[in-house]
């Protein structure tokens, strides 16, 4: 990367770092392995928590998670992936918080979560608000106008009302042409930081130049998808066309495939069949039965040959997202 004496680098923008920590990566309970349910998306560091099961405190301290988050999305109110909520909750009142946190979660969030975290205090000495959402809402937390991304809430097949979540990030400014800027005569500096930021400029010699001839068409930018647990389903594979990374509920091998439907879970290899309908980039199995926790591996082995980069996550599991350019 070519770097001017102004330090402005002409080549690339500095890119925000998105990645996912796992925090619990078990079905319905807890083993030694494995925690259950909640996961923390962190971008430019700010920390997203996506469910938040029985010790998803001590894990985020484990795995060293921030516990300077402001928001938490449920996607539905089974014990196993909010129950955590209470003992976190009473952790940030001890530490003085004083900033409001905001709970997001399908039809009966206000009612569970505000019993939930009233438990064990007699008053919570920070704003807790709960918002209720459903599939079609468009979320814009308090950082995203910063940070340029929506949490989109789609539809899931595991009862009452259940949700899953895709944060995707706004589009990106084009390239910057290095090579056109020079052919043209701008010297490098503050007039190329101009041009990559979309303002037209005038040279010494009285030229006025539009952004338009040195920048390249607006990209796409990053695309995260989490289901919670759920059957296969349409609106899954519509709300993941072309996600960087899709978590995708794996509770059972295909020896379970009855039990699967009858819970309203999904096998690994149903799983793989939802990211190749998406035309995913990639596939992170997670909610694992107890019977696969030491080993998870034969879930890879049976998504595998339908969709193949797929991994299965493990807790304390950090994942980086990259930009598909």
């Amino acid at each position: 990367m070519h770097v001017s004496r102004f330090s402005f680098p002409v080549s690339r923008y500095i890119r925000p770092m998105l990645s996912v920590t796992f925090l619990g990566t078990s079905a319905a309970r807890p083993t030694v392995e494995r925690n259950v349910s909640a996961l923390a998306l962190v971008r430019e560091g700010e920390t997203l928590l996506f469910e938040c099961g029985e010790g998803t405190q001590r894990q985020m301290m484990r795995y060293g998670v921030s516990f300077a988050l402001s928001e938490i999305f449920f996607t539905h109110f089974h014990a196993d992936h909010f129950l955590g909520v209470i003992g976190l909750i009473r952790t940030l009142g001890l530490q003085g918080r004083e900033e409001p946190m905001r709970l997001y979660g399908p039809k009966g969030a206000k009612k569970v979560l505000t019993q939930a975290i009233s438990l064990g205090v007699e008053r919570v000495p920070f704003e807790v608000q709960v918002q209720e959402v459903a599939p079609g809402a468009l979320i814009t937390t308090h950082h995203a106008p910063r940070s340029s991304y929506d949490i989109h809430v789609f539809a899931t097949e595991h009862g009452g009302g259940s949700v899953g979540y895709a944060l995707k990030e706004h589009e990106r400014r084009g390239r910057f042409d290095v090579e056109k800027a020079r052919a043209a005569g701008i010297p490098e500096g503050p007039l190329w930081g101009k041009l990559s930021k979309g303002e037209s400029i005038e040279l010494a010699d009285g030229r006025k130049l539009a952004a338009d001839g040195f920048v390249g068409p607006k990209r796409p930018g990053r695309l995260v998808v989490f289901t919670g647990d759920t059957r296969p389903c349409a609106s899954v594979v519509d709300a993941a066309q072309g996600a960087d990374l899709l978590i995708h509920e794996a509770t059972f091998g295909e020896e379970e495939k009855e039990r699967a439907k009858e819970t309203g879970h999904s096998t690994a290899k149903e799983a793989a069949q939802v990211a190749l309908a998406a035309k995913a980039r990639r596939l992170v199995l997670s909610h694992v039965s107890a019977r696969y926790s030491i080993s998870a591996e034969e879930l890879v082995k049976e998504a595998k040959p339908v969709f193949d980069n797929v991994t299965v996550a493990k807790d304390g599991m950090t994942i980086e997202v990259p930009f598909a350019d």
